[in-house]
């Protein structure tokens, strides 16, 4: 049951336009993306409250830095269950990794959640324990309740040329054990941030503040990563306001992001999009933003 009422309009809009992009000059694109589009009727919102429309929102994917939304929340959750020391180190290295997507500070996120370490490879008890660690913000994942989370994987780190010794081995044969989300559960993260419906308030407001992106075109021109540019962000209507966190790798470009405007409520929406083709194509998300930023016809 999605966390969303529902809305017959909205669902024929999003698959009308999907239809449309894939005949114009996208082939196989219905079968490339994943899509979880909510929208509220308040200008502040309860978690639970808006009503939406989806596609293929339940697909498990490789969510790239994505997943660095479901990481910067467990912090939160860590230090509020006093299981990580608040320091400078650790808020450096959450600002990096949600405001410039870094990989390295990931890396360090991971290990202070988990109590682990890269290296070397590992064999025995040792071994056994380690990747008991790894899995220790899915099995707080599954405290939530929450369906969309029941078969999701959150437990590894991410990298710029890939994983080595203990890393390579905890991904399993096959990449098996990879990252893995589907755009509901991302959705329904973001909305719990954004709502105060996952944390406390101030730990919430704290998140957020991460997630705020600047729409402002010499910002944005100032940072060629910006994660606007390329992203949903890029086809918002002018004057919005947007908290986001997208990732793109050589075979994903994806974003999950929540905007208000002057003139509506807000609105939430996930795209993955998965392929070489769709991961070099700039064009796809803003479009999908611009579009599904205008109200259905009734």
């Amino acid at each position: 049951m999605a966390f969303y009422r529902p809305d017959p309009a909205m669902q024929e809009q999003l698959v009308a336009l999907l239809r449309r992009l894939e005949a114009e000059d996208r082939p196989g694109l219905t079968e490339q993306v994943a899509i979880t589009w909510v929208r509220y009727d308040q200008r502040e919102p309860a978690a639970g409250s808006g009503r939406g429309a989806g596609w293929a929102d339940q697909r498990l994917l490789y969510p790239a830095s994505v997943v660095k939304l479901i990481y910067a929340v467990a912090v939160e959750h860590w230090l509020q269950r006093d299981l990580l020391l608040d320091h400078e180190e650790l808020r450096r290295a959450l600002r990096d990794m949600i405001a410039d997507s870094c990989n390295d500070a990931t890396g360090l996120i991971v290990d202070l959640l988990t109590g682990t370490t890269s290296g070397p490879m590992l064999r025995g008890e040792a071994w056994t324990t380690w990747q008991r660690q790894r899995q220790l913000v899915n099995d707080w994942l599954k405290t939530l309740g929450w369906p969309e989370l029941e078969r999701i994987n959150c437990c590894q780190k991410t990298w710029n040329e890939g994983p080595y010794g203990r890393e390579r081995d905890f991904y399993g044969a096959g990449n098996t054990n990879r990252n893995a989300l589907s755009t509901a559960a991302t959705a329904r993260m973001l909305e719990a941030v954004m709502t105060d419906a996952v944390l406390s308030p101030p730990a919430c407001h704290r998140l957020r503040d991460l997630l705020d992106r600047s729409l402002d075109s010499a910002q944005r021109a100032a940072d060629p990563e910006n994660q606007v540019d390329g992203f949903l962000g890029e086809g918002l209507p002018e004057g919005s306001r947007l908290w986001s966190k997208a990732g793109w790798m050589s075979q994903a470009r994806h974003d999950a992001a929540w905007w208000v405007s002057a003139e509506r409520p807000p609105s939430l929406l996930v795209v993955f999009s998965e392929g070489a083709d769709r991961a070099q194509d700039p064009n796809l998300l803003p479009t999908l933003a611009r579009e599904l930023s205008i109200e259905p016809a009734i």
